[in-house]
């Protein structure tokens, strides 16, 4: 059978600047974002996208949380440039390396001591998901157990563990599986309001009828994205880690999107105090937006055999080398006075679009702000704000459950002039409606 590909030819044969033909004639129908923003990008540099035909976007998407410090960071790359040109080890499975090593070295320094952390690290495959299926398979092993509590609204991934513990009915749907052995609780909050969830959870674990057995994990986003942009509060964090204490239940701390300084803290737990036995990252701990996925577990909960989870790519190489000279953004004064300047901005934007625009809601914490148009005309109305907010030179995502939410996650490192910029746009877009 002969397919017929149309492509329009620009110069030397190729495809035309802006053409989009080849990617709709040989990718499959599952691509998602390039639907939203239907150009062609062709560089990228601190919060700007450049498009093929010459336009600018301002990147309030920031790769799904992968790029917290902006694109093509100078001092991450020159980090990446010096070690491809001294041949540096590309691909090293879960061998010793100097890679790794200074990695290591940098995170217990600059992450983990300073925070009381004394967790073992292990590298997943480059995915977050891979990370959730990790945790959730240690969990099991670790305490003998099968049963897992997750919550409504929460977002895992899209491997078969992952979405056992997403609540998203859709997500499941496609990957064919059933949420066997998850009991789902409702998180603190959520579009039907607040719900006491840890007084929930302590009559199901205390009433021999509930149904429920004692489970291996408590799997929580401390903010969940997806889901809608809800901050956990420090109260409820800290009642959901004495539960779970109280009853010998593993808590995992799923920070894939929350972590890397997103919340303003490095983790979104952090403000509680609370110590998490597990706790997935992913996404911006790459440096660069290269794929790198990690566990941080609790050091008498290592009870893998080795090569018990494996996978080729656990540890990229370059992404050691990235996310090494990104550590050092963590420890200079200005990024975290710029950090919570930004923040503050960026929290007073969220409350003065909810005085200004009637049924608005405003949710976030740190460098994430979700606009809430739940009430205010809906799904609809917030593809709209993200179209008006595309034609005038800024990507922004949805999120919710029927992505009502405009999710706004500027670069951490963004400067003011470029945070008001995409400010104005988005305060356009929601009051045009």
């Amino acid at each position: 059978m002969t397919v017929e590909r149309t492509v329009q030819a620009g110069p030397g044969g190729l495809p035309a600047p802006g053409d989009h033909a080849l990617f709709e004639t040989m990718e499959a129908d599952v691509r998602l974002y390039c639907r939203k923003f239907p150009v062609v990008f062709e560089r990228a540099k601190g919060a700007e996208l450049y498009a093929e035909d010459g336009r600018a976007f301002l990147d309030f998407f920031c790769g799904a949380g992968a790029l917290n410090y902006g694109h093509n960071p100078d001092h991450v790359k020159d980090r990446l440039t010096a070690y491809l040109a001294a041949d540096g080890v590309s691909h090293g499975l879960d061998m010793f390396t100097v890679a790794k090593r200074e990695f290591l070295a940098r995170m217990d320094e600059v992450l983990l001591r300073p925070r009381g952390l004394d967790h073992k690290v292990q590298f997943t495959g480059p995915t977050g998901t891979d990370a959730v299926e990790a945790a959730l398979k240690l969990a099991r092993k670790a305490t003998g157990r099968r049963g897992l509590v997750a919550f409504t609204g929460g977002f895992h991934g899209m491997s078969q563990g992952s979405l056992a513990v997403t609540g998203s009915r859709r997500a499941r749907r496609a990957g064919g599986v059933p949420a066997q052995d998850v009991t789902f609780v409702p998180y603190e909050d959520g579009p039907h309001g607040a719900f006491d969830s840890i007084d929930y959870l302590e009559r199901l674990l205390a009433d021999p009828s509930s149904g429920t057995d004692l489970p291996a994990a408590v799997i929580v986003e401390p903010l969940q994205m997806e889901g809608g942009v809800y901050p956990a509060s420090v109260h409820w964090l800290r009642r959901l880690r004495e539960l779970t204490d109280r009853h010998g239940i593993l808590l995992i701390a799923d920070e894939i999107q929350s972590g890397c300084g997103r919340t303003g803290t490095f983790f979104a737990f952090e403000p509680s105090g609370i110590v998490p036995d597990l706790i997935t990252l992913s996404k911006s701990i790459g440096g660069y937006g290269l794929p790198l996925s990690l566990v941080l577990l609790r050091r008498d909960l290592d009870c893998w055999e080795p090569g018990e989870h494996t996978g080729t790519f656990r540890g990229n190489q370059l992404a050691f080398v990235a996310a090494t000279a990104a550590w050092d953004y963590w420890e200079r004064p200005e990024f975290h006075d710029a950090l919570a300047d930004s923040a503050e901005r960026l929290r007073e934007f969220g409350e003065t679009v909810a005085a200004k625009v009637p049924g608005v809601t405003a949710r976030g914490r740190g460098m994430v702000l979700g606009l809430d148009l739940g009430r205010a005309g809906g799904p609809e109305r917030a593809e709209r704000v993200q179209r008006y907010c595309f034609e005038h030179g800024l990507i922004v995502e949805l999120a919710g459950r029927h992505d009502e939410v405009v999710k706004l996650l500027p670069p951490l490192v963004i400067d003011r002039a470029g945070l008001e910029r995409g400010l104005a746009v988005v305060l356009d877009a929601v009051v045009a409606g």
